[in-house]
């Protein structure tokens, strides 16, 4: 019964690779299939020995599966494989269009050019930066010049400022 013992350890170890594999090697759960299978087949070993190591089984398994599934994908983007598959987050440089609700409370009252028409919506140049803005009630051609009137949220309101 030894040898049982040894090779339900066994298929602890081959599950802990299996699902660390599953993390790396895009399998279409394959992987995964094969861990289970050797997690349930090494907790029915236990069980087959006594329902205490069966328990004790069982709970290592809830221990392990989580723990290693964070491992891996905490260490996954550190990786070249994972470097490759994982989206880098967006870099914004001085002139790109802002929608953080600070930076555009501070245009209230500012005055600027419409750089495509406002149907309502269209893109206006304040100071260099290109903002997304909504005309107040009507078309706006390109190249008029308009104040910001609103801003609630993310939503930059703006009116035509005569230019006679």
């Amino acid at each position: 019964m030894d040898w049982w013992l040894l090779f339900a350890v066994f298929l602890y170890m081959v599950c802990a690779i299996l699902i660390l594999a599953e993390v790396f090697i895009p399998s279409a759960g394959l992987l995964s299939l094969c861990a289970t299978g050797c997690l349930v087949g090494a907790v029915a070993i236990f069980f087959r020995h006594s329902a205490a190591a069966g328990w004790i089984g069982v709970v290592v398994g809830v221990i392990m599966v989580p723990s290693l599934l964070v491992v891996a994908y905490r260490y996954l983007p550190r990786t070249r494989f994972g470097r490759q598959v994982i989206l880098a987050p967006p870099v914004r440089t001085r002139g790109d269009a802002i929608s953080d609700t600070p930076e555009l409370s501070e245009l209230l009252g500012q005055v600027g050019r419409v750089l495509t028409p406002l149907r309502p919506v269209g893109m206006c140049a304040f100071g260099g930066r290109r903002i997304e803005c909504v005309a107040e009630s009507r078309y706006v051609e390109k190249g008029r010049t308009v104040k910001v009137i609103r801003v609630e949220g993310t939503q930059v309101t703006v009116r035509v400022v005569d230019e006679s």
